[in-house]
């Protein structure tokens, strides 16, 4: 019952029956500190650990991971010094912990440090320099890994082909014994991002594992290099979509200026049954922006009230942006109020859409309650500031 409780996230009743329970052995309490740490509960999680009678490995790795993967690596760190009977799994835990915020320097006192290391240990170093752009680094380690899998050598393809140096990831990719699609797709991604869409293609046709991530890149691709017409053609033929192909293709067709085709393929992913992310709802909201389509705008805004995207900046944003462009100042105040989270960008949205429309003194007081409620004011709102006055 307990475990159960804890895998549907129903943990204010696990801990009610936790509490009630007549006899608790390390299996129960290990259960209880399980679900607070995998949803985020990282005092609570503590707390059942100081309670605990007795640990086993589960009990400090489970606390360990909690830390980690909520990034309070000091105190991970802390519990990780006061004792020395860890795993090689938590050595690699805590390590990733401080590659994944590129704290490279920390991670490699604890890499130097493992009693034993393995291919884990290896890649997590190797992939943190590698995405630092350190690749000399990455390089060495390379060289020196005694086991090397095709997750090592996706490492340097990727590190190279996130710093621009794609002709350098094609020698390690060539050199590969053993590919999957991770590796395909950096390599395909490297030379999308390098214009170099002829290659792309060549590259494309020959993956034996070609998956839905192949094709919304080249898609993407063509798009950005106004190629829409191939990728449409592409579009057409995938055996499969998400969210993600649609919002691709959305965007391509705006992004070059065909802004019915856009909004005609937004519909046409709302018949389709895809349920609309927030990079489709932005695109298509951008799109009656344009052509100042403010009907259809607002029933897309009805849309994103309905998925629930509403109060985040990200859309909220996008709405700012057409309901001033199409000259709805009120609806635009009303969608501001409504954002739980206000960026740099929906303030000056808002700043940009008052100055523009004539209410200079409505944007000045904007301009002062942004920077009561600790937003730090960029170059694009001084610029407007400056207009208004």
């Amino acid at each position: 019952m307990l475990t159960g409780y804890v895998r549907n996230r129903r943990l204010g009743e696990a801990r009610k029956l936790f509490d009630l329970m007549p006899e608790k052995d390390v299996v129960s309490w290990n259960a209880m500190l399980s679900g607070y740490a995998q949803n985020g509960f990282v005092d609570e999680a503590r707390e059942v650990f100081n309670r605990m009678p007795h640990r086993n490995s589960i009990s400090w790795n489970g606390l360990l991971a909690a830390y980690v993967h909520n990034g309070r690596l000091a105190e991970a760190r802390q519990l990780f010094e006061s004792q020395s009977d860890w795993e090689l799994i938590s050595w690699n835990c805590l390590m990733g912990g401080y590659v994944k915020r590129n704290m490279l320097g920390y991670a490699k006192l604890i890499f130097d440090q493992m009693p034993v290391r393995d291919v884990i240990s290896w890649n997590t170093m190797i992939s943190g320099y590698a995405q630092v752009g350190d690749l000399s680094q990455a390089k060495r380690l390379f060289r020196e890994s005694p086991v090397r899998d095709v997750f090592t050598w996706t490492a340097m393809v990727s590190g190279y082909v996130q710093n621009g140096m794609v002709d350098e990831a094609r020698k390690y990719f060539d050199e590969m014994p053993v590919k999957n699609e991770i590796s395909y797709n950096a390599m395909l991604a490297g030379y999308v991002q390098d214009k170099k869409m002829d290659t792309a293609r060549e590259l494309f046709e020959a993956m034996p594992c070609r998956n839905i991530s192949s094709w919304n890149t080249m898609i993407t691709g063509y798009c950005q290099n106004g190629a829409i017409t191939q990728a449409r053609k592409l579009f057409d033929v995938m055996p499969q979509r998400d969210c993600v192909s649609w919002a691709a293709i959305i965007a391509g067709y705006a992004q070059n200026e065909h802004f019915e085709e856009a909004l005609n393929m937004f519909v046409e992913m709302k018949r389709d049954g895809e349920n609309s992310n927030r990079s489709t709802f932005s695109c298509a909201l951008s799109t009656c922006a344009d052509i100042a389509a403010l009907e259809l705008g607002k029933q897309v805004h009805g849309q994103v009230v309905k998925a629930g995207f509403e109060t985040g900046c990200f859309v909220g944003n996008a709405l700012l942006g057409m309901y001033f462009k199409c000259g709805s100042t009120n609806e635009a105040n009303n969608v501001f109020e409504g954002i739980e989270e206000k960026d740099v960008v929906s303030w000056n949205t808002m700043i940009a859409g008052y100055a523009r429309h004539g209410f200079g003194g409505q944007a000045l007081i904007l301009f002062e309650s942004m920077k009561k409620g600790g937003v730090k004011p960029d170059e694009i709102t001084m610029v407007y500031i400056l207009y208004i006055s």
